[in-house]
């Protein structure tokens, strides 16, 4: 009896080790945006106001795939490219680009699936909108997942059996075509109406995130597993429309921001059904559960004080710290940071729904 246990011990965990199942792995490797950022824009100025990363920054404090780095062992993530093209009032925190080849976490703040511009990037501020030039004076780098994943391959030549891959992406897709929709309305509206060209606007917004939602299933299958991946761990898209951004643009904000999600989320799911190697994550659906059972003690506010003259980019996270949250208020159990970046217990939230996806299939 104990050598049958013992073969059918050793069986099973050949069988896991086929699979690509169980706790090996030697390296971590992340595709995102800012929710997995590790530190790309923590040049010496946000370096100095004690910022790096899109949360509640501290000590100990840590963004969701510095928690399943320790989960599997792995030493803490670095930001594969760092620097920050800054100009004007905030030109104090720019920083030459620079690439850390010994570092695997590609994700960056800003970064979209295969488009080159998002939010904040340094091109922004070529737009006759004040107000969107304005966002383009940080300068993020804003490198797309598709990008992302090429340096890699430049830099590596290909994926490792042992990698643990991470993949998170869509919302900086769904905020810049999003905010494209008054503009749309503009060229619309003298030839439809006001009303018919806002459905219009808002319908080619919500097929655009479908359209990216496929890019990103594309990208997983034909440049990760296809080149050596064999466990990629993607999130899917959280509920942009709980969010502090959402809820306070209104009811139809938000509706268009949920759908615009759903969307993207559709199309990953279909085009990564059945694929061997990938484990699908669902954070929409999990989010959304927390943002009414309890979890949180605040769902709607942001805990980072907008206010704060301790934090020098009252509106982001980014320079967000425990000195510059909400006085007099136990922020520890709130959701967001910032109008759509989770905090530090969100984000352990997060890690730990990813690493009980992944120890039900075997993963860990």
């Amino acid at each position: 009896m104990l050598l049958r246990t013992t073969l059918s011990a050793a069986a099973l965990a050949l069988l896991l080790v086929a699979c690509g199942g169980g706790n090996d792995y030697e390296r971590l490797v992340s595709f995102g945006d800012s929710l997995s950022d590790v530190g790309s824009y923590r040049t010496p100025g946000i370096a100095s106001v004690g910022g790096g990363k899109y949360t509640v920054n501290g000590t100990g404090n840590k963004i969701w795939v510095e928690h399943i780095a320790d989960a599997a062992g792995l030493p803490a993530p670095c930001a594969a490219q760092t620097g920050l093209n800054a100009s004007g009032p905030l030109e104090a925190f720019a920083a030459p680009v620079q690439n850390n080849p010994g570092c695997t976490v590609y994700s960056q703040g800003g970064s979209r699936v295969t488009d080159p511009i998002g939010p904040a990037n340094a091109a922004l501020t070529a737009s006759p909108d004040p107000a969107v030039a304005a966002q383009g004076l940080l300068g993020q780098l804003t490198v797309p997942l598709v990008t992302q994943v090429a340096n890699h391959l430049s830099t590596h030549g290909s994926f490792r059996r042992d990698d643990l891959v991470l993949v998170l992406a869509g919302g900086n897709d769904l905020f810049m075509l999003s905010g494209a929709i008054p503009a749309r309305v503009a060229e619309l509206a003298p030839t439809l109406g006001v009303e018919a060209a806002t459905q219009q606007a808002a319908g080619e917004a919500v097929e655009a995130m479908g359209v990216a939602g496929g890019e990103l299933a594309n990208l997983v299958r034909t440049q990760v597993l296809a080149r050596g991946a064999r466990r990629v761990v993607v999130v899917n898209l959280p509920n942009v429309g709980l969010t502090p951004s959402s809820i306070g643009q209104g009811p139809q904000a938000q509706a268009l921001a949920s759908a615009m999600s759903q969307a993207f989320n559709s199309q990953l799911a279909a085009g990564l059904a059945n694929v061997r190697g990938v484990l699908l994550v669902d954070a929409y659906t999990r989010g959304t559960t927390q943002a009414t059972d309890g979890t949180f003690t605040n769902a709607t506010t942001p805990a980072c004080d907008t206010a704060s003259p301790l934090n020098p980019l009252q509106g982001s996270s980014l320079t967000c710290t425990t000195a510059s949250t909400l006085t007099g208020v136990d922020v520890s159990r709130y959701a967001y940071a910032d109008s759509v970046h989770p905090t530090p217990y969100a984000h352990r939230l997060l890690a730990d729904f990813v690493e009980q996806e992944m120890r039900r299939v075997g993963w860990f």
